[in-house]
């Protein structure tokens, strides 16, 4: 078995290099996919600078993870491919182990938290692993993964603090240099810290001069609080739960300070824009961690302008329900959906002339809800609630000024 790090064994550890990242990245050949790399023109108008993305969310388990997961699996010896593996993860470490455990005929054990959704149990399963549900957290379901691993001779694959899954994580950046070597700044989410550590000791090396900051959401932000000293206070609800962590590894935590890597804390909001601004500006599905890079340059546009700026897109596991309220979300917030509510006189022909003036504009009513008899302050009067699609706020704006001319009484909510 494997335990994570503690912080005096990090710190007298050997740091993963580029020549660990070059070894993985022969190892896991052919195993996981060499993602493309996109250079999105729509998005580096937005943000004011170059990008290029690098499309590990079209990974076979759609995220990343798979890279650490088949290097720290390709280094097992017989006797504990023999044994087998185990894991704790609610979400993509969990694929990935099951996968690469099922590819290299071992036995997997993953273990999650009860409240893991079904779909990604079934996921788990459908690799191949036996999925044993405990606990209420992950920290409940890590101790007795633990356990199992110690009661069984089992190997445990931490998700992040293990030098073999950090070299394999670094593989995306390893990649990413090689197909755009003119990149001056990448920008890595992070949460257990593995993928930027990874990534940040493969880019130093291959391109010492390189800007590389790491991403946190601001419900999370452990790496920078460890960082800089302070105990870490994390929690909350976030649509980034991928980087929602509270236990950084002490090795990702060694190499970060050593590499000299700046983290960035977004906004919980401007995850939810960088998700929305991949789908409709470069067609591509994220979930909230693997758009936390795109969301570092949202938050910070000044550190980033004019910049040549790598970004792992490094999961694209959001479900469907999730990804449609972020979208309709910014969608409000973009003032291309109205939400209104009328007082009007409770008279024929009114409803009719509202739409009458809504439709002149080019406003699209969408939902309507009518109440005659209870909603409206008297029984003179009906309370109407409109949302309206728009083409941007300016013309949102048009529609409005359009009905209070008319001298109706109109209330945005």
């Amino acid at each position: 078995m494997t335990p994570p790090l503690s912080a005096a064994a990090a710190a007298d550890a050997v740091m993963v290099g580029l020549a660990e990242v070059r070894a993985a990245a022969e190892r896991i050949r052919g195993a996981v996919l060499r993602t493309p790399v996109l250079r999105p023109e729509i998005l580096s108008r937005a943000v004011g600078a170059s990008l290029a993305l690098k499309l590990d969310n079209l990974q076979a388990t759609g995220a990343f993870k798979e890279r650490g997961a088949a290097n720290r699996i390709a280094l097992l010896t017989p006797r504990e491919r023999e044994a087998g593996v185990i894991a704790m993860s609610a979400g993509n470490h969990a694929q990935a182990v099951a996968r690469h455990a099922a590819l290299a005929g071992i036995a997997a054990t993953i273990v999650m938290p009860r409240y893991t959704p079904a779909t990604k149990v079934v996921r788990t399963e459908a690799w191949g692993a036996r999925v044993v549900l405990h606990g209420e957290t992950l920290a409940e379901a890590a101790a007795h993964a633990h356990r199992l691993a110690l009661e069984h001779g089992l190997v445990f694959v931490h998700p992040y603090d293990d030098p073999a899954v950090i070299a394999g994580q670094g593989t995306l950046a390893l990649e990413l240099l090689e197909e755009a070597p003119e990149l001056d700044t990448l920008v890595i989410p992070v949460g257990g810290g593995g993928l930027a550590a990874g990534c940040a000791a493969a880019a130093r090396e291959l391109k010492p001069g390189i800007r590389i900051y790491g991403v946190e959401v601001e419900g999370y932000p452990a790496m920078a609080q460890r960082l800089a000293g302070k105990p870490v206070q994390v929690g909350g609800p976030t649509v980034a739960e991928g980087i929602a962590v509270r236990d950084v590894g002490e090795l990702p935590l060694a190499m970060l300070r050593r590499l000299g890597v700046e983290i960035l804390v977004v906004p919980e909001q401007t995850i939810e824009q960088a998700i929305a601004l991949l789908a409709e500006g470069a067609k591509l599905v994220a979930e909230g961690a693997g758009a936390a890079g795109l969301a570092a340059l949202l938050a910070f546009p000044e550190r980033f302008a004019g910049r040549r700026v790598g970004i792992p897109l490094c999961g694209g596991n959001i479900d469907a329900r999730a990804l449609s309220n972020v979208l309709l979300r910014q969608l409000l917030r973009d003032g291309r959906i109205l939400r209104l509510v009328f007082d009007i006189p409770d008279r024929p022909g009114v409803l009719a002339d509202i739409s009458a003036r809504i439709a002149a504009v080019g406003g699209n009513v969408i939902e309507v809800q009518h109440q005659q008899l209870f909603g409206a302050p008297t029984v003179q009067s009906t309370e109407l609630y409109l949302m309206i699609e728009v083409r941007d706020a300016e013309q949102g704006r048009a529609l409005i000024a359009a009905l209070e001319a008319a001298d109706y009484r109109v209330r945005r909510v």
